[in-house]
């Protein structure tokens, strides 16, 4: 084509980009489409599901109610009076999985969970307990709760209960140890079974007694103010803890607690950045619980590790787990340690990306990429990309760097296999060896077979009659 045959012509191009280019060097004017085929094997099952017609109104459907959950702190209680927790039954984060094929940092918080239970010694009485079948675990999740990294609760440990009374549900989530050698890490050594224990004894009854006199704390409200003020509510929560602290300070002060356990706590939650994260989950869980249950919907409403399973759920589908091999993360290492000390992905944290937070908001936090790795620029890119994958956007979330656009919320399997591209988290990493504790933070996606397994589920759902 010479510039002459071009003259008054726009050319839309998708795919190669030298058919593009070889135009434009002709003088035709180029609009350029952003488009790759959808992911091998999943073709007939998309299609299947796109023509769905009850796909775009479940999928509006499930996007108004997740925006409009709320999420009240109301309470701190143990896991026993909170989710009934018996002797010997654990919770973990992620999909199910048996002692068997649990990795390395699972297994370390089991074994520190049993001791700090007194229901072993040592830990070695505690593994041997462990291998023999002695206990029982279930997913955080089937109980409305979540937990970051390994995610366990046991009976005694105290809980952050939260309401959303526009749909009527509750989560829970435990509280932060900190960084490093914590349990949620896989780390149990004396000095984490110490920390476990004031805050069983110290720590959660002063929370319970703030929260309980302050009367109920907005949390989705302080998330909206702390997306504006750097944090991205995933690994970054350094403004998020302040405020709730904020919040609950005049309480604690008025406790009739005595002084010196009140400054403890105070120091604790300040010296803690993430702190505010187990507040954040369970929020994010009840937006996602109220955007579960629309039959045709293909929003994701979990995504969860437990350090070798990664597992979503969708909206259309319940409760069922579509779960592919969990990965490791790409990112920055503490110390000495490097990819070959890292386990694969692990914990419920990812329910903040699933409600359009975290991974999916670090435009708004630049300062993150010191944590996990990459440039300010890859931030912003990162945000912009994540809503291509989405239904819409959160206006309650709103990102000032955006022009104050709302974050990207709900994750849609079909946008997923039909653009070939992952959703991003931004997470922790805990050490491949029982007991290590941290070793880094990074960048992770999901393994694409959930979402080739989810699609498949989604169109065997599709009844005849919703077939256009």
């Amino acid at each position: 084509m010479t510039a002459g045959h071009g003259a008054g012509l726009t050319v839309v191009t998708a795919g190669a980009q030298m058919f593009a280019d070889s135009l434009r060097a002709q003088g035709v004017a180029t609009v350029e489409v952003a488009w790759s085929p959808p992911v091998p094997g999943t073709e007939d099952a998309l299609i299947r599901v796109m023509l769905d017609r009850r796909r775009l109104e479940a999928n509006a459907a499930a996007l108004a109610a997740l925006t409009s959950a709320a999420a009240t702190l109301v309470d701190v209680r143990p896991a026993h009076e909170a989710l009934d927790l018996r002797p010997g039954h654990f919770l973990h984060a992620g999909p199910p999985i048996g002692w068997n094929r649990m990795p390395g940092p699972l297994r370390g918080a089991l074994i520190g969970a049993v001791v700090y239970e007194g229901l072993a010694d040592t830990a070695e009485e505690a593994e041997a307990q462990l291998d023999a079948g002695d206990f029982t675990f279930e997913p955080a999740h089937h109980l409305g709760a979540v937990g970051p990294m390994a995610g366990v609760v046991s009976r005694s440990m105290w809980m952050f209960e939260l309401h959303d009374d526009v749909h009527g549900h509750r989560s829970w989530c435990s509280l932060n140890e900190g960084l490093g050698k914590v349990l949620r890490y896989g780390a149990y050594s004396p000095d984490v079974i110490e920390r476990l224990r004031w805050m069983r004894d110290v720590l959660g009854p002063a929370l319970q007694t703030a929260t309980r006199a302050t009367g109920g704390i907005d949390i989705v409200a302080i998330v909206a103010q702390l997306v504006q003020m750097g944090d991205e509510g995933h690994n970054r929560n350094r403004a998020g803890t302040l405020m709730l602290l904020k919040e609950l300070l005049p309480a604690l002060i008025r406790s009739g607690l005595p002084t010196g356990d009140v400054a403890d706590v105070v120091a604790f939650v300040s010296d803690n950045d993430h702190f505010f994260l187990n507040l954040v989950m369970p929020a994010c869980k009840l937006m996602t619980v109220a955007a579960s249950g629309f039959p045709g919907s293909t929003v994701v409403t979990t995504m969860a590790r437990n350090g070798t399973d990664f597992g979503i759920q969708v909206s259309g589908l319940g409760d069922e787990w579509f779960t592919g091999p969990a990965q490791v993360a790409d990112g920055l290492y503490l110390g000495d340690y490097g990819p070959d000390d890292a386990n694969p992905d692990i914990g419920d944290s990812a329910i903040t990306e699933t409600a359009g937070i975290g991974g999916f908001a670090m435009a708004t936090a630049p300062a993150i990429v010191r944590l996990v790795g990459g440039s300010v620029s890859d931030a912003l890119a990162t945000t912009r990309r994540m809503y291509d994958l989405c239904v819409g956007e959160n206006p309650r979330w709103a990102l000032p760097i955006l022009d104050f656009r709302g974050t990207p919320t709900g994750i849609d399997v079909t946008s997923v296999l039909r653009t070939g591209h992952l959703p991003q988290i931004n997470t922790g990493m805990a050490g491949r060896v029982a007991g290590v504790g941290q070793v880094g933070a990074g960048l992770v996606s999901p393994p694409m077979e959930c979402f080739e397994s989810a699609i498949v589920a989604l169109a065997a759902a599709v009844p005849l009659a919703a077939s256009r």
